[in-house]
């Protein structure tokens, strides 16, 4: 070793660690920034698990997923930057990937920072983590492949083409409706996917930038036409449409009455209204920020409304709950205008 004092670059997750050799007890010592660096890139709670795990198991992104119970999204973009920063490593292993973690691979002064902070660490969920990963482990050879190995989460778990969307379209070829409302329709996402199976469809939107961005959109569908317009006052002739689809418009609405009202008005004896809003809630600060001007309806604010506008209310539920805070509910429901 020489005394002097030359500088040797490693890569850590293209940072460069300038090791400077001025003495034995300095060997492969990391600078402020290079320190900086690591200690924000560990201070990240889900990759700091991360690691902890994989350095006790070898796991596949669905078994991570399966121990932490957290997204299989959110851990695959912490595996990304673990990786990155050459932290954890990758094996093909079938049609699927083992991740783990070596620190023999690590620079010195990687190791020395990584074993003081395992050895100072004592956690309880890090205990319940190793213990659900060796039960896993123990269960892999005889698992029966992926499906087995994210049984009852299957809906969280990304496998190729089958997504939300591929499953959305799938249902979507079951449809048959005839003249089409689609109220606050946005920049024409629920057009796309209905529109070949619909008669004609119109959109309706109070944001012309939105519109416009829906006629891009759906440029190559000639049943499908626009209009600029407040839901509460709808441009169309009583008695227009066979099927209306109110999919997160209450949220923006003041007067939730007057634009359930003004969707029968426009529907057909004997069409469908379809409604779908978020649960009543007391998030007001982050919904203002989406320009939300009340805090959603329970399903009996909505069968109220539905009632109210003339309508026999089939179904008014929460349907869905969202896995993060604040855990935002969706309510769900349909109705009949009765037939004359």
């Amino acid at each position: 070793m020489q005394a002097s004092s030359d500088i040797m670059c490693c890569s850590f997750g293209g940072i460069a660690i300038a090791i400077e050799h001025h003495a034995a007890d300095r060997q492969d010592m990391l600078d402020l920034a290079d320190s900086t660096q690591l200690m924000r890139l560990l201070a990240e709670p889900t990759r700091l698990r991360l690691l902890l795990l994989l350095q006790t198991e070898s796991l596949t992104v669905a078994e991570m997923t399966t121990v932490t119970r957290l997204a299989q999204s959110r851990v695959s973009s912490h595996l990304a930057r673990l990786r990155e920063a050459e932290l954890v490593h990758d094996e093909a292993r079938g049609n699927t990937n083992l991740y783990s973690v070596d620190p023999i691979r690590w620079p010195n002064g990687v190791r020395r920072f990584w074993r003081f902070l395992t050895e100072s660490i004592d956690d309880s969920q890090l205990g319940r983590d190793r213990e659900a990963a060796r039960e896993i482990v123990g269960r892999r050879g005889r698992a029966g492949g992926w499906a087995a190995s994210v049984a009852g989460r299957m809906e969280r778990q990304y496998s190729p083409g089958r997504t939300w969307e591929a499953l959305a379209r799938s249902f979507a070829e079951r449809l048959r409706l005839g003249q089409t409302l689609d109220i606050a329709s946005g920049d024409g996402v629920l057009a796309e996917l209905v529109a070949h199976r619909a008669a004609h469809i119109s959109c309706v939107d109070s944001s012309q930038a939105v519109i416009e961005a829906a006629r891009k959109r759906l440029a190559d569908h000639a049943n499908v036409e626009f209009r600029v317009a407040d839901m509460h006052a709808l441009p169309f002739d009583d008695a227009t449409f066979d099927d209306v689809f109110i999919l997160h418009a209450l949220p923006y609405s003041n007067r939730p009455n007057i634009a359930v009202g003004e969707a029968a008005r426009v529907l057909n004896p004997g069409g469908q209204i379809t409604l779908a809003t978020i649960a009543r809630h007391d998030n007001h600060a982050t919904v203002a920020a989406y320009d939300h001007v009340n805090t959603g309806f329970d399903p009996a604010d909505v069968d109220a409304l539905l009632s109210e506008a003339g309508l026999v209310t089939e179904t008014a539920e929460i349907r869905a709950q969202e896995a993060r805070p604040p855990y935002f509910r969706l309510v769900t429901a349909s109705a009949r205008k009765q037939a004359a």
